[in-house]
């Protein structure tokens, strides 16, 4: 059976939300998946009487040495990896001036250096068969910076540069990606996995303190349904020719999309400035 019709996924950050919905409905289809977690129990009951096709690893992305034993793990078990899917991560709320500089490193080498080696150890083995599909979690955050959530806002806007670049470079190797950036959507996120350090500074209780409260205040009643965004990835597997970006979720697709055409209003508004930058065209 081809890779296309019998594919292997591997999926990381599968404990809860998008990736164990995910993980749930590939081997549902009959696929196989390697399911990913930092504590592997927490995924154990996904392989569960589908030991032959499903593969369930302990995975922390910060450790190097974890993730190459994983993709070596994979390659050995199925013989190839079709599908990644780059999903652990999580969320961290600050102000910019009073984070914790620890937090923040710890952020970045889950959600952008875990993700930038994960991808490096997969893409030879695709590259070599001229075949595969990368799938990076970004967010809203990717494009839009929020306040309270610049830390957070800055990996993901790593990863969307990171799947662009990406995706010029393999695509005439026949490899596809797509960076998947959601809104607002019931996990873990805004609840259990978020992490935060409270603002005590007066100047910032209207901005980062007001985004906050409205995270916390939200969480379990976001409109995005895990779910339906797991079905919504497999479709764009599916898909001959997938997008390099889908946006998940109504309040994301308009808050993008507002975001894009008042970045390009300001470039048109500018433009002028911008291009007498340039040397004069006539000038040796």
């Amino acid at each position: 059976m081809s890779a296309s019709r019998d594919p292997v996924w591997l999926i990381t950050g599968c404990s809860t939300g998008f990736g164990r919905e995910l993980a749930r409905l590939v081997i549902d289809r009959g696929w196989k998946a390697v399911v990913t977690a930092r504590d592997r129990a927490r995924v154990a009951d996904l392989a569960r009487g589908a030991e032959e096709r499903v593969l369930a690893l302990g995975l922390d992305v910060t450790k190097s040495e974890q993730l190459r034993e994983v993709v070596k793990s994979a390659e050995q078990h199925f013989g190839r990896i079709d599908v990644l899917v780059n999903n652990a991560g999580y969320g961290y709320q600050s102000s910019i001036e009073e984070a914790d500089d620890a937090q923040v490193r710890a952020q970045f080498d889950a959600n952008v250096f875990g993700l930038f080696e994960m991808t490096r150890l997969v893409l030879p083995g695709m590259r070599e068969r001229r075949h595969g599909h990368i799938i990076n979690i970004s967010s809203v955050a990717g494009f839009i910076g929020f306040p309270g959530s610049a830390y957070y806002a800055a990996t993901k806007h790593a990863v969307e540069g990171f799947s662009t670049a990406l995706a010029a470079e393999v695509e005439p190797l026949g490899l596809k990606v797509t960076s998947v950036s959601p809104g607002p959507f019931r996990t873990d996120w805004a609840g259990r996995s978020l992490q935060q350090t409270p603002t005590e500074l007066d100047d910032y209780r209207d901005t980062v303190g007001a985004r906050m409260s409205g995270t916390a205040e939200g969480s379990g009643h976001q409109p995005g349904d895990p779910v339906r965004a797991a079905r919504a990835m497999i479709d764009i597997f599916e898909h001959p020719t997938p997008p390099q970006h889908l946006v998940l979720g109504a309040w994301g697709v308009d808050q993008v999309s507002a975001h894009l055409r008042e970045t390009l209003d300001e470039i048109e508004q500018w433009r002028q400035t911008s291009v007498d930058t340039d040397y004069p065209v006539d000038e040796k």
